[in-house]
């Protein structure tokens, strides 16, 4: 899948993982590049009808293999040097290349089970390097998320994607950097690359909570007005929502729950059980993780079940 991600830095995390080169270019690509993880070289040409079936399955299988491999492709027919260099006597021909050496490889078009198994002997062993690099650079993404550096964080969550595309937790924390930075419509088009069956991922469904709370703002010139109509009448419970409502809007989220609990705990059934319905789809639109979150739902509970 070939993901681009918006909001000040463009990038096509599978740029990386699948690339074409050259005579000029193949020390840096291949050689130097095997040295950090397996690369296989596929040499191929446009008249070759056994390349153009071999070429969408090797794309496929690399994709799958999530950042643990990478592939090369070469046009023999723009690189003769090179194809004579290795010797290369018909095509389709892979070499798969470790540490700058080529370790295997084969000949022709194969069924996506053997390409599949080349894989499989090509990156045994490297998924929990490549496994760890991702919670390293999650962590980090958060890191600059709670300093307030939303690019920061999508520089990190777009590594993520280099090394597994479909990435619920990189996609989904993109998506609210792009909602910090003030552009929902770009949040929009990340999330709606999240493949159908990962939608209701809790960190997908936590997004889209926080996009659709963007999506429909709260006049916060109320707020004044509001917390005066409360301050006169605490039982005002319907004003006392619209001012949690406009107090997240305006950013102020610890008030706003504040005020949601205040109306759970005066009365829980209020409006159909409204106070309580708000204060978890504000715990979806800010995370699991998110500190208010946790602080909050244990004085939910406090309330519920005291």
């Amino acid at each position: 899948m070939d993901t681009q991600i918006i909001g000040g830095n463009n990038t096509t995390p599978t740029a990386d993982l699948i690339k074409d080169s050259d005579t000029a270019q193949f020390m840096t690509d291949v050689i130097d590049a095997s040295r950090q993880v397996p690369v296989i070289v596929d040499f191929w040409a446009t008249w070759c009808g056994p390349c153009r079936q071999l070429g969408p399955a090797l794309e496929k299988a690399v994709l799958a293999a999530k950042g643990k491999v990478r592939l090369v492709k070469i046009d023999v027919d723009k690189n003769q040097q090179l194809a004579a260099q290795m010797r290369i006597q018909s095509i389709p021909a892979v070499y798969a290349f470790v540490n700058g050496q080529p370790v295997d490889g084969f000949l022709g078009a194969l069924p996506e089970s053997q390409i599949k198994a080349f894989i499989d002997r090509l990156t045994a062993g490297v998924g929990g390097a490549a496994d760890q690099e991702i919670e390293a650079l999650l962590a980090a993404a958060d890191d600059a998320m709670r300093l307030n550096n939303p690019g920061g964080a999508i520089e990190a969550y777009a590594q993520v994607l280099q090394y597994d595309p479909e990435n619920v937790a990189a996609l989904a924390g993109i998506a609210r950097c792009q909602l910090e930075l003030g552009d929902p419509e770009a949040a929009a088009a990340t999330l709606d690359m999240v493949p159908a069956d990962k939608q209701s991922d809790p960190a997908i469904v936590s997004a889209r909570a926080a996009l659709e709370l963007a999506a429909n703002p709260v006049d916060t010139s109320e707020i004044d007005r509001l917390e005066a109509a409360v301050a006169r009448d605490g039982a005002d419970h319907q004003s006392r929502f619209d001012l949690a409502l406009a107090l997240n809007g305006a950013g102020r989220r610890a008030e706003a729950l504040d005020h949601l609990l205040a109306i759970v705990r005066a009365d829980r059934t209020w409006n159909e059980d409204a106070a309580r319905k708000q204060v978890l789809k504000l715990f979806e639109a800010w995370g699991p993780k998110d500190e208010l979150t946790i602080s909050g739902r244990r004085k939910l509970s406090s309330i519920l079940f005291s």
